[in-house]
C-alpha cells in the first residue's frame, strides 16, 4: 500500500541529501566491490583513506590480483576484521583465474565468488549493473523494522526472510541502483541508531515506530555476543637494533600478521609467575634488562583482551631464536615498519620502540 510512496520518498530524500562519497561517482564493479568491502563493519569517516589508499595501489582487480598477501594487510593495517582483507585479495584472485578480470554482471554470479556474501552481491549487481535486487544491510534492516513495524528477530532465520521479502517488494524497477543507495543512505543519516530526526523524517506519517513511539524498540536483536576475556603476555626481545617477531599462522583474528611470542593465561598472572621455557632461558641470560609495560586494554568485537608487554634486551647474542617452536626472526626497525601487525602491536611500537 504505501511501497510506491516509500521508494519515492526516500529517492527524493536522497537527491536533497547524499554525501559525495567518490565510489559513487564510478559504474566499475571492482571499486564499488572494494568500497562495500571496505565498508563492512566500517564507518564511512574511517574507511574513506583506505579505499583511496587501496584504490592508488591497486587501480585494478588483476594490480590486486598479482599483489602478495603482506601488501594487501599492510595496506589494512588497522581497520580490524583482516579476514576481509584476505578475502578480499582471494576474490580479486578468482576474478582474475576463472572469470578473466571482469566482475559476474548479475547478482547469482556474484553470489558464488569468495567472501561475497547476499548484501556484497546486491550492492555489485544493482550498483554497477541496475539489476532490480535489494541490499540489506544494518542501516535497511534499522529502517525497514521502524518504518513497518516489523518486530522480529533481526538476526533469527524467520526475520531474514521477512525483511528480504519486503525488501524484494520495495525495490523499484530499472532504479535500484539509486534506491539503494538512498536507503542506505537515510539509515545512515536520518534513521539513526540513537537519536533519529523523526521530526524531519518525511516518511513520518508513515512510520510505525514514530507513531507509537518506539523508535528506540526497533530493530529487535535479541541475541546478545558473548565476550570472551582474554590474558596476553608479548615477550619483546631487542638484540642491538633488532627486534624479534613472528608471523602468526593462517587462522585466527590476526592471521598472517607479525606479532612478539606470545605467552596467554586464564587469568591477571606477574612476569615471575609466567611459567614457560623460552621465557625461563631469557632471564637466566646474564645481563638482560626488562621493562614491563603498563596494561593495554584492547576490546575486539567478541574478546576483551588485557595485554601487557614484557621487553627484554640482550646484551649478548643469543644465537638463533628462529626454530620452529616459536617461528622468531630479528627485523630491523625500517623492516618492522613494513610488516602487517595488529593495531595493538603498532601502537606498542609506536609508543615504545619506534
Amino acid at each position: 500500500m504505501h511501497n510506491g510512496f516509500f521508494a519515492k520518498e526516500i529517492t527524493r530524500w536522497y537527491a536533497r541529501n547524499q554525501r559525495d562519497l567518490p565510489w559513487r561517482h564510478t559504474r566499475d564493479p571492482y571499486l564499488i566491490w572494494l568500497s562495500e568491502v571496505i565498508l563492512q563493519q566500517t564507518r564511512v569517516a574511517q574507511g574513506m583513506p583506505y579505499y583511496r589508499r587501496f584504490a592508488d595501489a591497486f587501480p585494478t582487480v588483476r594490480s590486486l590480483a598479482a599483489a602478495n598477501q603482506e601488501q594487501v594487510l599492510r595496506l589494512w593495517q588497522g581497520l580490524g576484521y583482516y579476514s576481509r582483507a584476505r578475502n578480499l585479495h582471494r576474490c580479486a584472485q578468482e576474478v582474475v583465474s576463472r572469470h578473466n578480470g571482469q566482475f559476474p554482471r548479475t547478482y547469482q554470479e556474484l553470489l558464488k565468488l569468495p567472501g561475497v556474501g547476499t548484501y556484497t552481491a546486491a550492492a555489485i549487481a544493482s550498483f554497477a549493473y541496475n539489476e532490480t535486487v535489494p541490499v540489506v544491510d544494518g542501516n535497511v534492516y534499522r529502517v525497514l523494522s521502524r518504518v513497518f513495524g516489523i518486530k522480529n528477530d533481526i538476526q533469527s532465520a524467520t526475520g531474514q526472510k521477512k525483511f528480504r521479502q519486503l525488501a524484494e517488494q520495495l525495490v523499484p524497477d530499472g532504479k535500484a541502483n539509486i534506491y539503494n543507495q538512498a536507503i542506505m543512505e537515510f539509515g545512515a543519516l536520518q534513521c539513526t541508531p540513537g537519536q533519529p530526526a523523526c521530526l524531519l523524517c518525511p516518511l513520518s506519517t508513515m512510520c510505525y515506530a514514530y507513531q507509537h513511539g518506539e523508535q528506540h524498540a526497533l530493530p529487535v536483536k535479541l541475541k546478545k555476543t558473548k565476550v570472551r576475556t582474554r590474558y596476553l603476555h608479548y615477550l619483546v626481545i631487542r638484540q642491538g637494533a633488532d627486534v624479534w617477531m613472528k608471523r602468526r599462522d593462517n587462522s585466527g583474528i590476526w592471521a598472517g600478521l607479525y606479532d612478539f611470542y606470545l605467552i596467554e593465561t586464564t587469568h591477571r598472572t606477574p612476569l615471575e609467575q609466567l611459567d614457560d621455557s623460552l621465557l625461563n632461558l631469557l632471564l637466566q641470560q646474564k645481563g638482560i634488562d626488562v621493562a614491563v609495560s603498563a596494561t593495554y586494554h584492547h576490546l575486539l568485537t567478541h574478546q576483551r583482551l588485557h595485554v601487557t608487554f614484557y621487553t627484554i634486551t640482550l646484551r649478548r647474542p643469543l644465537g638463533n631464536l628462529s626454530d620452529e617452536s616459536n617461528r622468531l626472526q630479528a627485523y630491523s626497525v625500517d623492516e618492522i615498519e613494513q610488516l602487517p601487525k595488529p593495531v595493538l602491536i603498532d601502537n606498542f611500537l609506536q609508543n615504545e620502540i619506534f
